[in-house]
Parts: C-alpha cells; structure tokens; sequence
C-alpha cells in the first residue's frame, strides 16, 4: 500500500455523471443506501438496518447542529439581485449562539453574489411579514475583506437574528444540486436531532437517520452522545 505522503489529490478524481446526483431525497429517510464494508466484503443495505453492523455496548457521536437560512436575496431599487451568504459571524462576537442571538443588528462575514452592483455603504432593504408583524431588513456593505465581505444587518423588530433568518433566508444547498432551495428542504436537509443553530451547509452524514433507527441502536445499547460542530462553506471549495 502506498504511504499517504506519497498519494496526489488527483489520486481521489472520478467520474460522478450529473444524472446520478439525486436532486431529491427518498420519501423515507433511512431508506437510503449504506454501504458495508465487513470481513473484506464490500455490500449494500439500507440505513434501517444499520445496528445490525454495529457492535453491541459500542457509542455513536452524532452532530446536533442545525443549518440556518443563511441566503438573503435582496432586489435593488434599479431591479438587479443582491445575494448574500452568511458565512458567519464578525469576530465582534464570542460565539456564534450569542450572534445568532443577537436584536435588531448584527455584523456578519458574507459572500456575496452581484457585489460590483452593490456600492460600498448603500443600504439594500427587504420586507418580510410574518403574521401581524412586518419586518423590514436591511442590509449595508461595510468593507471587503481577505475572502469575503463584511455586511451589517438590521432590522425593525426584537426578533433574534436566528429569527429573522428563519423567515427571511433560504437553505444554502449544495452547488451540485443544481436546483433552488424549496419549502421542504427546511425539514429534509435537516438532521431529525438539529438543535443548535450555526452551520450553512448539513452533516449530511446524518440525514439518514430517523427515530426507528435511533430506538434500534438504543436497543442494541449502543449509546448516543451529541455534539456541536457547525459546519461552514468550506466544506463545499476545492481540496
């Protein structure tokens, strides 16, 4: 076997055709497929089965995070589209959970799609309603920075930014879905167990776990511990 310091990233390239990217989950989350690798046998099951390949008295860590709206799209006066990716927080913040806490402004390290239209220190605004309440964002470009631009964020109400995103923003999909985000990738691209709120892309290794499969696991004493990693818009650049 060749020694890792040896391999080349080129190494790792293959053909993945887009047809056989699914643009779309199954209906049944642990339906999905699990490959299995045992005794030098390599075979294929689904994920509801999946106790059965772990050893009993074993602990499964899963990563409670959970995505959050992060695309904005806002329209110029002049009618060109703004959008806005928040990648994360302004280094202002201790953390990312007292961010996303945060009222009526936040500072906020974005990409941004259509920036040459957008001039340095003007101000983009969107409406939302959301039941009786009327909330106006707006958005204002503060500086660019190394790889992405610092935006400031306010609006009107003492709604949390978490908030404000829930109802304002869209899902960030993968680039390879080659598809917008819809109303059910709020649930979809979610783990079941997502608790906190953080990352702009999903632990897809987790999105095929469903209550059934947690309670076989449980029945094999096999424990579940839970962490907090979110997971940011690195995960989709280049190696």
């Amino acid at each position: 076997m060749q020694h890792p310091k040896h391999l080349s990233i080129a190494d790792f390239n293959y053909e993945l055709p887009d047809e056989r990217i699914a643009k779309y989950p199954l209906a049944e989350r642990d339906a999905s497929k699990l490959l299995v690798y045992q005794y030098g046998d390599i075979k294929t099951h689904t994920y509801a089965h999946i106790a059965h390949y772990l050893p009993a008295k074993s602990m499964l860590v899963f990563n409670n995070t959970k995505m959050v709206e992060a695309r904005l799209l806002f329209t110029k006066a002049t009618g060109g589209a703004i959008e806005i990716f928040c990648l994360e927080p302004d280094v202002r913040y201790s953390d990312i959970t007292t961010a996303m806490l945060t009222t009526q402004t936040v500072y906020w390290r974005c990409l941004i799609g259509g920036v040459k239209k957008w001039k340095s220190g003007s101000v983009l605004e969107k409406t939302i309603e959301h039941g009786s309440s009327t909330i106006v964002l707006q958005a204002k470009l503060i500086e660019k920075l190394s790889d992405c631009y610092l935006v400031q964020l306010h609006w009107n109400t003492n709604d949390s930014f978490a908030e404000v995103l829930h109802w304002a923003g869209l899902i960030p999909l993968p680039p390879y879905l080659h598809r917008q985000a819809e109303v059910s990738d709020n649930e979809r691209y979610q783990t079941i167990y997502a608790k906190h709120d953080g990352s702009v892309a999903a632990p897809t290794a987790g999105l095929h776990f469903t209550e059934r499969v947690l309670h076989s696991l449980t029945a094999k004493a096999i424990t579940q511990q839970y962490v907090t990693l979110h997971v940011g818009a690195g995960t989709f650049k280049p190696v």
